[in-house]
């Protein structure tokens, strides 16, 4: 199994820690990689069904997802693939210097609770707050720049308090938003979006390699 951060900040610092299990046909039954994908305790880990067509599974601690963003850019990145398959449907991937893009639409996440603040201190000085609801809380840093202050909070119960960069939320912000933005997530991930045809919208961001694993001869 591979780990990778995703959405490193320019020194290569932060990030998001990513699980990817290559060969996901060792890890065959839903109900195994749910298990896996909670002990391992990432925000979420990708199972690989097939590298060459990029076919990937992604889970949380608690549940399988559709899609979710910055799994499919770290798994882009590592499989380097044109596209993924996920169950929501066909993720367009390229990389681009120092960045990996994919392009997806926001609506194939399941929704955040998109909460603006007044300024970018108001929303690093947040508690977590209770959990039962997915809240990304944001403010302008530069707003004429697209400069943008976040934090994620899943809610979940799964012991994911913050997340560190998430790419759906992003994906939903720029949607709202209907312009491109340079975020600043978590402790200083930074994750790029830009509209695209069709209401999809591009997402990219640094990815490296922090450590590799092999947890359960996995």
């Amino acid at each position: 199994m591979d780990v990778v951060r995703v959405f490193c900040a320019p020194d290569g610092r932060h990030g998001n820690e990513l699980g990817v299990v290559r060969d996901g046909a060792r890890v065959a039954a839903r109900a195994d990689r749910q298990a896996l994908a909670a002990k391992l305790g990432f925000s979420e880990t990708v199972f690989v069904d097939d590298p060459e067509r990029g076919a990937i599974d992604i889970y949380t601690p608690t549940g399988r997802l559709p899609f979710a963003g910055y799994p499919c850019v770290g798994a882009a990145w590592l499989l380097d693939v044109p596209e993924l398959v996920t169950v929501a449907g066909v993720v367009e991937a390229r990389q681009d210097g120092e960045f990996s893009w994919i392009v997806a639409r926001a609506d194939w996440a399941p929704p955040r609770t998109l909460r603006r603040y007044a300024t970018a201190a108001e929303v690093e000085a947040l508690a977590v707050p209770p959990a039962g609801e997915w809240v990304y809380a944001w403010a302008w840093e530069d707003e004429a720049a697209g400069r943008v202050r976040a934090r994620g909070f899943p809610g979940r119960g799964d012991g994911i308090v913050e997340d560190e960069a998430t790419g759906a939320a992003a994906l939903q912000l720029t949607q709202d938003l209907g312009r491109a933005l340079n975020i600043t997530q978590g402790r200083g991930s930074q994750l790029l979006t830009a509209p695209a045809p069709d209401d999809f919208i591009e997402l990219g961001g640094r990815v490296a390699f922090p450590a590799r694993l092999s947890p359960s001869g996995v």
